[in-house]
C-alpha cells in the first residue's frame, strides 16, 4: 500500500513539473505537500528525495523545495521520459529519443557482430522470430509483441559489451512503451521492419558488422519516417530538417 502510495504522489508531482503546473522557481514546502496531496510527511520526503536525484527539485532548508530549469534535469531517467511522453512535449520527447536511438543502436549492433557470443546470438534471433510471428499475425499492439521488442532492442544494446549502451536499454524501452500508448504502433508493422530485425540477428551471428549496422539504423529509420508522417498529419512543424 506504501509503495503504491509513493508511486502516485511522485507520478502527480512529476508530471505536475513536466507540464509547467509547477513552474521553474517555484517553492513548495513539505508541510503544504502533505496539506494538499493528504500524504504523511515521510511519503513527501521520499517523493521529494526521487525528484532531487533526478535532478528536477532542489531541498534547501528554511527555504523549500525548489523546481529546477529542464537543463538541470536527468534526461534519460525512465520516469521522466515517461512523464514527457505523457505530456504537451510528447513528440518533442519521441523525436529526442529517436534521435539518440539512431546515433547509437547501429554502432551497438556492430559491436555485437564482433562480440556476442552464441547464447546472445540465439536470443537475439528467438526474439526476432517472435516479434515476426506476431507482426505478421497483427498484433503488433499486443502487450507480447511489445515485450518481445523492447527484450530485443535492450539485448542488442548490451550485446556489444559496452555497459554504457547497455544502460541506454530503459530509456529506448519507454520510447518503445510510449510509440504504442500513444498510438502510433501499427497493429500490421512495416513487414521491412519485421525482416530487419531478423537480418540483424543473422548479421551478427555471421559476424557481419557492416549488415548488422545497416539494419540497425533501418529500423530506427522507419519508425522516425513514422513519427514524422504523424506530425504532418496533425500539423506539427517537422524539426527532423
Amino acid at each position: 500500500m506504501r509503495a503504491s502510495l509513493h508511486t502516485g504522489v511522485l507520478e502527480q508531482l512529476g508530471q505536475r513539473i513536466v507540464r509547467g503546473e509547477l513552474p521553474v522557481g517555484a517553492v513548495v514546502t513539505l508541510a503544504g505537500l502533505e496539506a494538499e496531496l493528504g500524504v504523511s510527511r515521510s511519503v513527501v520526503r521520499e517523493v521529494v528525495r526521487v525528484l532531487e536525484s533526478i535532478g528536477m527539485v532542489e531541498s534547501r532548508q528554511r527555504v523549500g523545495v525548489r523546481v529546477q530549469p529542464a537543463g538541470d534535469w536527468d534526461h534519460f531517467d525512465p520516469r521522466l521520459i515517461r512523464w514527457r511522453l505523457n505530456g504537451p512535449q510528447r513528440g518533442e520527447q519521441l523525436r529526442h529519443l529517436l534521435e539518440v536511438r539512431a546515433a547509437v543502436e547501429p554502432v551497438a549492433a556492430r559491436l555485437a557482430a564482433q562480440r556476442a557470443d552464441d547464447a546472445t546470438t540465439d536470443a537475439l534471433a528467438g526474439l526476432a522470430s517472435r516479434i515476426h510471428q506476431l507482426g505478421d499475425a497483427g498484433l503488433g499492439t499486443s502487450p507480447e509483441y511489445l515485450a518481445a521488442d523492447i527484450a530485443f532492442h535492450g539485448l542488442l544494446l548490451a550485446a556489444g559489451g559496452n555497459p554504457m549502451l547497455a544502460s541506454l536499454a530503459d530509456a529506448v524501452a519507454e520510447v518503445l512503451s510510449g510509440r504504442t500508448s500513444l498510438g502510433l504502433m501499427p497493429g500490421d508493422p512495416n513487414p521491412k521492419a519485421l525482416d530487419h530485425h531478423d537480418a540483424i540477428a543473422q548479421a551478427i551471428r555471421v559476424g557481419d558488422e557492416d549488415a548488422a549496422e545497416y539494419h540497425a539504423r533501418a529500423i530506427v529509420m522507419e519508425v522516425w519516417d513514422a513519427v514524422v508522417e504523424s506530425d504532418r498529419l496533425a500539423g506539427v512543424p517537422n524539426s527532423s530538417k
